[in-house]
């Protein structure tokens, strides 16, 4: 079964290329629904194939440009990208992504790069699929109260506001976001921008797992717009963390094109499906989602404290990233074919 596997020129290690399409497959309709390049998934999945850490976030940073270009340019035949908040984060994107890969290759030097990495991801994956749930938890609190006074809520509020508080903030100049529909200082994105960058860096990810919710939570954007202004973003600024970790000699751009075959396929799937769930229910998803690649990395860094158990934590960590692509992807599939079927029956009834 030796054709199975690829020797990687850069990396020098053997890597099963048929993965790689299902992983790129997979992870194209879940990053094309969440508005992300999926790298929060993939970093970890191509370490667990064998990837050292390093390799593993340059090459995803390669393939998730590559997909978020095509995800983003469906987005925007849906309305659902704000480009002048996308370019006006890209200013803070652009620097704190820098400062990120800097920082990895301190840390590669000082061989502290994985540990440092697993446990980053860890801490902000728990971060993140808490604030995900304690929106939903509001969000449906405000809807019983909603319900007792005979109001609906509106499908677009959010259980947590926090961008209220921000947008308080008057710093010259203010911007007036068209279809985001929300009006703030340029400061919020920009610094909001910065920090997501920097994590983005380190982490080996475009920004659109820290991006994506710091958009509804710090920015105040729809989730929908979220989603299309996030790949946006992702799409630019993974273009230049390609070209910076390339030059660092530390992608796989081999890997990175078996990877955009599948890729280019499940990003259309993915951005097509927004279409028909948006929402709550984009949210519920992802976090799920979240919980899933966190367990998976905190198996990885279990082994160490019990050697003898390696094998087995090491083949749980790849089943579980591996199993919640496949229901992830398959169910938003599934979604996206329901809500097809539902529109075209419309059309049909309303035809004379």
């Amino acid at each position: 079964m030796d054709w199975l596997y690829v020797l990687m020129p850069i990396s020098g290690v053997e890597i099963f290329w048929p993965g790689l399409i299902i992983l790129g497959l997979g992870v194209g309709i879940i990053g094309g629904f969440f508005g992300m390049g999926g790298a929060w998934m993939v970093t970890p999945a191509l370490n667990l194939l064998g990837f050292p850490m390093a390799f593993a976030i340059g090459t995803d940073i390669a393939h998730m440009a590559g997909k978020s270009l095509i995800s983003t340019v469906r987005h925007g035949k849906f309305g659902n990208v704000d480009y002048v908040l996308g370019l006006i984060m890209l200013v803070g994107t652009v620097g704190g992504f820098e400062v990120g890969a800097r920082i990895i290759m301190l840390l590669e030097g000082m061989g502290y790069v994985d540990v440092v990495v697993r446990w980053l991801y860890v801490v902000l994956l728990t971060i993140i699929a808490w604030t995900v749930f304690a929106d939903i938890a509001k969000r449906r609190a405000k809807e019983k109260a909603a319900a007792a006074e005979g109001k609906t809520l509106d499908a677009s509020t959010s259980g947590l506001e926090w961008y209220k508080t921000l947008h308080k903030i008057k710093l010259w100049p203010m911007v007036h976001f068209k279809v985001a529909g929300i009006t703030c200082s340029a400061w919020v994105p920009i610094i909001v921008s910065f920090a997501t960058g920097a994590l983005a860096g380190i982490l080996g990810i475009g920004g659109g797992l820290i991006r994506m919710p710091a958009l509804v939570y710090l920015v105040g954007c729809p989730t929908h717009v979220a989603v299309g202004t996030d790949l946006f973003e992702v799409a630019i600024s993974g273009l230049y963390g390609a070209f910076s970790y390339t030059m660092k000699g530390r992608t796989e751009l081999v890997a990175a094109m078996i990877m955009l075959i599948g890729a280019a396929v499940g990003a259309q799937v993915g951005t097509v499906a927004t279409k028909y769930i948006r929402g709550i229910g984009i949210r519920v998803a992802f976090g799920v989602a979240v919980i899933s690649c966190a367990l998976s990395v905190l198996l990885k860094l279990v082994q160490p404290l019990v050697p003898s158990m390696k094998g087995f934590l090491d083949w749980t960590a790849s089943a579980l990233v591996l199993t919640m692509v496949t229901l992830m992807s398959s169910y938003i599939f599934l979604r996206m074919l329901q809500g097809a079927r539902r529109e075209l029956a419309a059309k049909k009834v309303k035809q004379p």
